[in-house]
């Protein structure tokens, strides 16, 4: 975590331990996703970064190129990424946007114990032999991690509807 945490909002609480403190895996970074965005000017999901019209980019580690063989350019892809900047020791949160503190798995928010995210993005370039995929949009900022990459599957990915 970083030395210079923001001040807690009203309603909001930290955790009574360090979340790394409790280490059960490890992950491997297969790559780095490149974004016009920084600290201050990232859209807040990935709807509002398809809103400005600036795509963003994924560079592969070397070694995993060959895992991007059978995408193709227009496919729908999942990626999950590294918020290694977001703050891992809040359980509960009030973001600016609701009037009352939620618990951390009630929201959105990157700030959770393992500062995981998931979006469902659209290959717009491809370059197979230098592991580097275009993508439509993301909500993250330059030089964020990249834990995945997995096919969308829409019969899949979405909740079935509540009877």
């Amino acid at each position: 975590m970083s030395d210079t945490l923001p001040e807690l909002r009203d309603g909001e609480s930290q955790l009574e331990f360090d979340p790394l403190e409790r280490v059960d895996a490890q992950l491997r970074f297969i790559g780095r996703i490149h974004t016009p965005w920084q600290r201050g000017d990232c859209p807040k999901n990935v709807t509002r970064a398809r809103e400005s019209g600036q795509g963003a980019s994924i560079t592969l580690e070397p070694g995993f190129a060959e895992g991007l063989t059978g995408l193709s350019l227009g496919d729908g892809i999942l990626l999950f990424y590294w918020m290694h900047q977001a703050r891992r020791d809040l359980i509960t949160q009030r973001p600016r946007h609701k009037p009352e503190a939620q618990g951390t798995f009630a929201l959105r928010s990157p700030n959770r114990p393992n500062p995981i995210s998931l979006a469902a993005v659209r290959i717009t370039s491809l370059d197979l032999a230098a592991g580097r995929i275009g993508i439509d949009a993301i909500d993250c900022f330059d030089g964020t991690p990249l834990l995945d990459i997995k096919p969308s599957a829409p019969a899949v990915d979405v909740p079935p509807v509540q009877p």
